[in-house]
């Protein structure tokens, strides 16, 4: 659409807004956020597309190698003396964080949770409809001015507690990957990363900094997903300079916690947080998306790197220990903040055992983190708040963290990041027939708007939607053989599993239930990004000509 579409979108040189209306975007899409942004994308879109082209020439060489190493030229980074910026009031209990869209009833309910912290996000939970960009920066900035409300279409009102109370908020914007396509700058379309904490920041940064004069929950804090690299922490950190002295804020006032969620980045985390060590908060083990990295990195290096059942695999299987003490080790040398993974389980209100089963999982998993030295963990539900907090509260009890805490002695080797045969369990047509299930559940709802999803009591989002479709493509590569069937792996058994899905799916929604979906779309994109030739690199790219 045109941009005139925006109905009050200011007219900007170069900037070209297009999508369909949203309500209120006028209050967002102002000439000076739309100006910020296109300075960001002016000054740094030449560097974000090299460091993508790096992205391809170090998958090529871990194509050549089969292997992965730490940086030899890095290494008096890794063993000097240096601590990133001590945590402002607002990040430094973070012993439970809560993460989530910016829709208008989850930024109610992240803020109400209980949580230290709401991850609020653009990423991987939001699928970037122009109406989901927009109108969460508006949900954001009215959250902020404690004007938002939400009654359900069943009556329902819901409303915030006083600010004492509420989570701090800390925004994920899109990866470096991703465009968007609804706002270009000279004739191009800006990245979404640009889009997202530019918005945010221009509208938000001095009004939380006011804020936090009387409230110590505000600041503007981010978390910076998808990093590969700290060559791209630097430029995260360049941009975060160039902002700061835009807008006239103090230098380090930014505050950025980045996911360890690629495996190429577990082997530059202390490099990471030194390049950003004046806008650092901590590193978070982004543990789907770590899995996801893995099989898309060494996809083609062997069956020592073909992953089993996806459910099989957890934070106790030797290459996933690995990183996680690595990672804690490295925060706390450093006086950054360890965060632990997601507890993705959704409680059942109609099925105690259910939740009886899961609650057992979730709180073994959050011990293990807290009594492995975490500082704090995620969480997808305000129910399991307090399920963590406990966990986390038996081991710091009034500390608001374990710092002091230097985490397992060993030295983590680049063989025991690497050893994912280690893991054990197997491939089976159990799993394959899963996989097939949740890609395509999720890939529909995304399509239609909504990034986190509710599958089988399981909060999904697009990392877990990532694995099960880079499962199939590597175990379709791999040539490999299901263990509790004994057939072999093939585009065509995929191909069947996907017709019986959608069969059972019609059979579930009814006619026109099943009518209403996206279910036909979601089926072929899914067979596009699982059964590709050459493998795709992330399924929302080709995705993101589907939605608005």
């Amino acid at each position: 659409m045109a941009a005139a579409d925006q109905g009050s979108s200011p007219s900007v040189p170069g900037v070209t807004v297009s999508g369909p209306p949203v309500p209120r975007a006028e209050e967002v899409l102002t000439a000076g956020a739309l100006q910020f942004v296109a300075d960001l994308h002016r000054a740094f879109e030449g560097r974000r597309r090299e460091l993508l082209a790096a992205r391809r020439e170090r998958r090529a060489e871990i194509a050549r190698t089969g292997t992965l190493d730490f940086l030899p030229h890095t290494a008096d980074v890794r063993s000097g003396d240096w601590q990133v910026a001590p945590a402002p009031r607002a990040l430094t209990d973070r012993r439970v964080e809560i993460t989530g869209p910016t829709d208008r009833k989850m930024v109610i309910n992240a803020l109400n949770s209980g949580a230290k912290v709401w991850l609020a996000d653009f990423e991987d939970a939001t699928a970037p409809t122009w109406e989901n960009v927009v109108s969460g920066q508006v949900n954001l900035i009215d959250a902020f001015e404690g004007r938002i409300d939400f009654t359900s279409p069943q009556g329902k009102a819901y409303a915030l507690k006083p600010a004492a109370e509420l989570a701090t908020v800390v925004v994920r914007p899109r990866g470096w990957h991703l465009e968007e396509r609804h706002l270009t700058v000279d004739g191009d379309p800006v990245a979404g990363a640009f889009v997202d904490f530019g918005l945010y920041f221009f509208h938000n940064a001095a009004r939380l900094l006011a804020k936090g004069e009387q409230d110590p929950n505000s600041g503007p804090y981010f978390y910076l997903p998808k990093t590969e690299s700290h060559l791209e922490a630097r430029l995260w950190n360049e941009v975060f300079t160039h902002a700061q002295a835009a807008l006239g804020i103090p230098h380090g006032t930014i505050r950025a916690t980045v996911l360890i969620e690629t495996i190429t980045a577990a082997f530059e985390m202390d490099e990471i947080l030194y390049e950003l060590r004046e806008h650092a908060a901590g590193l978070n083990a982004g543990r789907w998306d770590y899995l996801f990295s893995i099989v898309k990195n060494f996809r083609d290096a062997g069956e020592r790197y073909v992953l089993p059942d996806r459910n099989t695999v957890t934070m106790a299987s030797p290459f996933m220990a690995a990183y996680t003490r690595l990672l804690v080790r490295t925060c706390h040398k450093r006086g950054a903040h360890a965060i632990g993974g997601m507890a993705a389980f959704i409680p059942s209100r109609k099925d105690p055992e259910v939740n009886a089963a899961a609650l057992v999982k979730v709180r073994a998993d959050k011990e293990r983190e807290a009594n492995g030295g975490f500082d704090g963990s995620w969480v997808a539900h305000p129910d399991l708040v307090p399920v963590a907090r406990a966990c986390f509260d038996a081991v710091l009890g009034e500390r608001p963290h374990q710092k002091d805490n230097p985490g397992a002695p060993e030295p983590v080797t680049p063989a025991q990041l690497l050893d994912v045969a280690a893991a054990g369990g197997s491939c089976t047509h159990t799993g394959l027939h899963n996989a097939v299930q949740v890609g395509i559940r999720y890939i529909e709802a995304w399509l239609r708007g909504l990034g986190a999803v509710g599958i089988f009591h399981m909060m999904e989002d697009a990392a877990t939607a990532e694995i099960s479709r880079s499962q199939i493509w590597q175990w379709i590569h791999n040539g490999v053989v299901l263990a509790d069937t004994g057939e072999k792996t093939t585009a065509e058994l995929v191909r069947r599993l996907v017709a019986e899905e959608l069969a059972a799916l019609q059979g579930e929604s009814g006619e026109q239930g099943y009518a209403a979906g996206r279910w036909t779309e979601a089926a072929a994109l899914f067979e596009q990004v699982a059964l590709a030739e050459d493998f795709p690199d992330f399924l929302t790219l080709p995705a993101l000509a589907l939605i608005d």
